[in-house]
């Protein structure tokens, strides 16, 4: 006789395998649900208002937490999202191909970039809790031949990734230095939402 399945205690409002990894290993049983919003129409929108990355990174968080939390009434809905920041302000988007990698990996070559880091939980589709982490990157100088043989041994790993690199895979080869969290660089300010989580009760304290 099969055991019944448990709720979930969190619904995280995208399908990043990251995201999903870092809160099962963390013990918190997740059902992942993508949201669909148009990230690009939002954050043009908020880039031509002149909004603050860290504004938009949460914006963005806020619409898929509510594009979810909407339909589910009160269940906890976790939305996040991350932004690449250059240290002349610019915000980079995912890379559409190997070549526009090479590109942005040139760009940040030997020079700081911020990660910015937002999520957001909502329920009853209404936000109820969220925070705004940045992390700071250095990236060493890269020499040509080595942007090169990155990008062919890694894109179907860092297409999708903001920065073009994994920092769980070689991607911890592109950096000198680094200040803040892990996980934040992973997608997912998780430290935070798990003690969100202990104080709903959700989680033991």
């Amino acid at each position: 006789m099969t055991e019944p399945m448990m709720e979930p205690q969190l619904i995280l409002a995208s399908m990043s395998a990251a995201r999903a990894a870092l809160l099962r290993a963390a013990g918190v049983r997740i059902e992942a649900l993508p949201a669909h919003i148009d990230e690009d129409s939002i954050r043009d929108a908020l880039l031509g208002e002149g909004a603050k990355p860290r504004d938009i990174a949460d914006a963005l968080a806020e619409a898929k937490a509510l594009k979810i939390s909407r339909k589910l009434g009160p269940a906890l809905v976790l939305g996040s999202d991350q932004l690449l920041v250059t240290a002349a302000g610019e915000v980079l988007n995912k890379p559409e191909s190997m070549e526009q990698a090479c590109d942005q990996l040139r760009r940040l070559s030997g020079a700081r970039h911020d990660l910015v880091v937002a999520a957001v939980i909502a329920s009853n589709g209404t936000p109820i809790w969220r925070f705004v982490d940045t992390v700071q990157m250095m990236m060493r100088p890269l020499s040509e031949d080595f942007i090169a043989d990155y990008v062919t041994r890694e894109w179907e790993h860092i297409r999708h990734c903001v920065g073009c690199y994994q920092i769980e895979r070689a991607g911890a080869q592109l950096f000198a230095q680094i200040k803040g969290s892990h996980f934040s660089i992973m997608g997912l300010p998780l430290l935070p939402v798990l003690d969100y989580l202990r104080v709903r009760g959700v989680l033991a304290s």
